[in-house]
């Protein structure tokens, strides 16, 4: 309440800067003093004020001066006027609520975070160390690879991430949390010849990858 005020306030200091700089024309004067009115009578009206009851330029009629008919007409027609304005207030906000929430739904509910500590497996050359997330029902990885390069010396090769290889998956959604198991799968690659044993100078061979090992929880 007292945010809305306050802005209804700010509103009214600048609208009144106007009118009083006197360069508006004629009718958007008249335009603004309408606009001034109305969100006098219905600030009015949502701090459970008096409604003032005015004629067409927005003046405040005199009851000394108008009839009790004309004054209750102006008075239905203030109240009609001040109600649609809550109505479309109301309706506003309902609608910013409902962006909200499907923005909210579209957007990811949950997100999975990684720290990867050490990769306890015996290679012997270069290898590829590849994390995503699978749907076991349906067969098929539902995330993208989370890529760690590790050395034959039992360390990732980028030195300088040792003790900070983390990653968080964040493509999941509502659609996600419905699966009725999302299994963690760890692929390892290995990086370097055909054949680990292949000592043969002339036919070594460098570079290739080769799937090496795989693991992977039953099911988060």
């Amino acid at each position: 309440m007292f945010r809305s005020v306050r802005n209804m306030i700010y509103d009214l200091i600048e609208w009144r800067s106007q009118i009083l700089s006197g360069t508006l024309p004629q009718d958007e004067l008249k335009e603004l003093k309408k606009k001034v009115t109305a969100k006098i009578d219905y600030g009015n009206r949502i701090l459970d004020l008096d409604l003032v009851v005015r004629d067409e330029d927005g003046n405040i009629l005199d009851p000394e001066q108008t009839s009790t008919i004309s004054l209750f007409r102006a008075h239905e027609i203030a109240s009609k006027q001040v109600e649609e304005r809550l109505q479309e207030e109301k309706s506003q906000k309902q609608n910013i609520d409902i962006n909200r929430q499907a923005k909210f739904a579209a957007t990811p509910s949950f997100a999975l975070f990684v720290n990867l500590k050490n990769v306890v497996c015996k290679i012997g050359e270069d290898a590829e160390v590849l994390m995503s997330l699978y749907d076991p029902l349906e067969s098929k990885f539902i995330s993208e690879n989370y890529l760690v390069r590790w050395s034959s010396c039992g360390l990732p090769k980028d030195i300088d991430r040792l003790h900070n290889l983390r990653a968080v998956f964040t493509d999941l959604g509502s659609k996600d949390l419905k699966r009725e198991k999302i299994s963690f799968v760890c692929q390892i690659v290995r990086v370097g010849r055909m054949e680990l044993r292949d000592n043969n100078t002339r036919k070594l061979t460098s570079g290739l990858r080769r799937p090496f090992g795989v693991a992977g929880t039953s099911g988060l």
